[in-house]
């Protein structure tokens, strides 16, 4: 699908995805090494020419978040320094993005921090897949396409969420997610109100919408620690939901002992994207479902663009 003037990197994050989406597009994924010095340094060498190419550089900040940016950058460099010429940056997960304001006036916008760094690789194009705050391409001087997988989950989910159901969202963050997901699968929304108390901790105080009776949907675009979700589950089995529970989150981030803390909930089914590497266990309850298709056709159609653009400038 794809010409030998494109090439696909990746680092360390998650190679997996990179290996899927090039197989996909036909292409070998290109040689790179991503490795460590003994103190801990990242090192980078590219074993590829990229001479003249596209670069589709695949790397979720996923955790280790600073890590995985820091081999972004290197991978970026490398690749402008050996003649690329045009790098285009697909980062399926982008940490940081819920730090996005300033809650107290000595907090930094870690997010718009990030994106100042990220911009002085010079990339020409940012790819994200549902971030969590729609602030974050405002933060980017450079174009941000943002891609969803709410139309794939949704079609996973209809075949499993027993009727009645309701579409939940567990904070005010992910109000218009959970308003897209109703759109899709044609289903009410109920809003739980969360504050939360620290990084583990969520603290609920109410619930907007009717819930009794209803078999919940639970929908985010991320599950780290899993106390968002523990919560919004006490909260509807308080208010008399059915037990027939379902969660479906796009990144699955899952640290601090969230396999174990979800593995202990009345959860029936649960689906996240293979946007993170899952850094153990998956939730019993949880599968996976693949980013590769959206990701691969993502890059298929702006490398498209951009070499029809190039054919029309030659003329």
């Amino acid at each position: 699908m794809l010409t030998a003037a494109a090439v696909l990197l990746s680092g360390s994050a998650n190679r997996p995805l990179a290996e899927a989406i090039a197989d996909y597009l036909g292409l070998p994924l290109g040689k790179a090494i991503v490795d460590r010095y003994p103190d801990h340094e990242a090192h980078v060498r590219l074993e590829e020419s990229v001479q003249g190419r596209d670069v589709y550089l695949i790397q979720p900040t996923s955790p280790p978040a600073d890590a995985h940016l820091i081999e972004f950058l290197l991978l970026a460099d490398a690749s402008r320094r050996a003649g690329a010429r045009r790098l285009i940056a697909l980062v399926p997960y982008f940490g940081y993005a819920r730090q996005d304001r300033r809650d107290e006036a000595s907090h930094p916008i870690a997010a718009r921090v990030v994106a100042d760094i990220l911009q002085l690789a010079q990339i020409e194009r940012l790819v994200v897949v549902d971030p969590h705050s729609p602030s974050l391409e405002g933060f980017f001087s450079i174009p941000v396409e943002t891609v969803s997988v709410v139309p794939t989950l949704a079609t996973a989910v209809r075949s499993i969420a027993p009727p009645p159901s309701v579409i939940v969202a567990p904070d005010l963050g992910a109000v218009r997610l959970a308003e897209r997901y109703a759109a899709e699968l044609d289903l009410p929304v109920a809003l739980i109100h969360k504050t939360r108390v620290s990084g583990h901790t969520v603290q609920v105080r109410g619930i907007m919408g009717d819930v009794r009776g209803q078999a919940p949907l639970l929908v985010d675009d991320m599950i780290t620690t899993g106390g968002t979700i523990e919560a919004a589950i006490e909260t509807l089995l308080a208010n008399h939901c059915r037990p027939e529970i379902v969660v479906a989150a796009t990144h699955g981030v899952f640290v601090a002992g969230a396999a174990s803390r979800l593995a202990r909930l009345p959860i029936q089914r649960g689906l996240v994207t293979d946007t993170v590497l899952p850094g153990g266990d998956l939730p019993p309850q949880f599968e996976v479902v693949s980013v590769r298709t959206l990701l691969a056709e993502t890059i298929a159609r702006l490398h498209a663009d951009h070499s029809s653009s190039r054919s029309i400038a030659a003329q």
